[in-house]
């Protein structure tokens, strides 16, 4: 196979993955334009830039990045710059070091992973919680390159213990994602998360509100002086939408009146938009509430022009007023109205629609909700069909 030629974006697209049965860990391909420009092919398939060089008689080689993060064109500039600093006797792999050792994560997060994800991610605003409460604390002062694989598991502990496996398990993902870019970015020459087991998730917490405890929180909400904070736990129960969604309410996504009211959702979970159903009971509630002036959003917030920011206090005074335990969670209020879709006739298929899951397999968690409702079923079946055979 032919190793030496001009490197093009297609025909490294195109090299295959290193042979399995090789001794070599990876195959090496060098460009004709820039000397000293290579490219590594793993088994896997994976493929990264290396600069090659000779300085005071000895090999000396550097990551560039991986190939995909960076082009040809961008790999060939970081080669020729770094030849340029041979010429003069200067090693570009130390002064990468020397400058990677110098940036701390904290550094890294606001220079470079935030205004990166702030272009694209939908979920910023709970990275930069998890940020400002949890991992800059912990390692903002930390040179990016000098935390560990053992910091991480520690720190992943640490959450599980404090707050849930479920949320430690979503900073280990954001951490992994972090150095993954670091990597790609040439800051670092591997992801320390990659090895770290997430844990274990029990994501059958399921609580159901049953029909005394529901008339009992919406009479603390009537109670509450908090009226848009009480009129959106009541909208979460009826529709049965995500917390992020109910508050993100606006009224010109609202048609209250006509055959069909209907709740337009441009931004779900999936990054789809969507259409909900509105009921008698929460059209007529979402017409009682007074609008703000100037404010577009359905739920007012204390800030000018903006709704919610959090009102789990407001719940939690509902929860005490009429003695629900306090660890029932805002989120439990849509495990609620699925159990109420089961409950009064509503299949599997009616849950999915109505809380948007992505797939059934979600779905199926309420499952045994469905089997209490098919077990009637069977035997409506059964009195009708014997009803039928008598009748003969």
């Amino acid at each position: 196979m032919l190793t030496k030629f001009k490197f093009t974006q297609k025909a490294l697209e195109a090299l295959p993955p290193h042979p399995l049965a090789s001794k070599a860990t990876d195959q090496e391909y060098s460009d004709t334009v820039v000397i000293g420009l290579k490219l590594l092919v793993g088994k896997k398939g994976n493929k990264r830039f290396l600069f090659r060089y000779h300085l005071r008689n000895r090999k000396c080689s550097t990551s560039l990045g991986t190939f995909g993060a960076i082009s040809v064109d961008e790999a060939r500039v970081l080669a020729n710059q770094y030849k340029a600093l041979v010429s003069q006797g200067r090693d570009p792999k130390q002064e990468r070091d020397e400058f990677k050792n110098r940036i701390c994560f904290g550094e890294f997060i606001h220079q470079h992973y935030l205004p990166h994800a702030r272009s694209y991610k939908r979920s910023i605003d709970s990275d930069e919680s998890k940020f400002k409460h949890y991992l800059l604390p912990k390692f903002g002062d930390v040179p990016l390159a000098d935390i560990t694989t053992k910091q991480v598991q520690n720190y992943h502990n640490f959450i599980k213990a404090k707050l849930s496996p479920a949320t430690a398990n979503r900073h280990l993902s954001l951490l992994h994602r972090i150095f993954n870019l670091a990597m790609q970015w040439g800051y670092l020459e591997k992801n320390v998360c990659t090895g770290i087991n997430k844990f274990q998730e029990n994501n059958k917490h399921q609580r159901f509100l049953n029909n005394e405890e529901i008339r009992n929180l919406f009479y603390a909400a009537d109670s509450d002086d908090n009226i848009y904070a009480a009129t959106y736990v009541k909208i979460l129960l009826l529709t049965g939408v995500r917390r992020s969604e109910g508050l993100g309410m606006k009224w010109d996504h609202l048609q209250l009146d006509g055959p069909k009211p209907m709740w337009y959702v441009p931004h779900t979970k999936s990054g789809k938009s969507r259409y909900v159903i509105l009921n008698p009971m929460a059209v007529e509630i979402l017409k009682s509430l007074p609008k703000v002036y100037g404010n577009p959003y359905v739920f007012v917030g204390k800030v000018a022009g903006q709704p919610i920011i959090n009102p789990i206090k407001a719940f939690k005074r509902m929860l005490d007023l009429v003695g629900i335990e306090s660890n029932f969670r805002l989120h439990d209020l849509r495990h609620t109205h699925a159990s109420l879709i089961i409950n009064n006739g509503g299949t599997l298929y009616d849950v999915q629609s109505a809380l948007a899951h992505a797939n059934s397999s979600i779905s199926e968690r309420y499952a045994h909700l469905s089997e209490e409702n098919r077990l009637r079923t069977s035997y409506n079946i059964s009195s009708v069909v014997a009803g039928a055979i008598k009748t003969r």
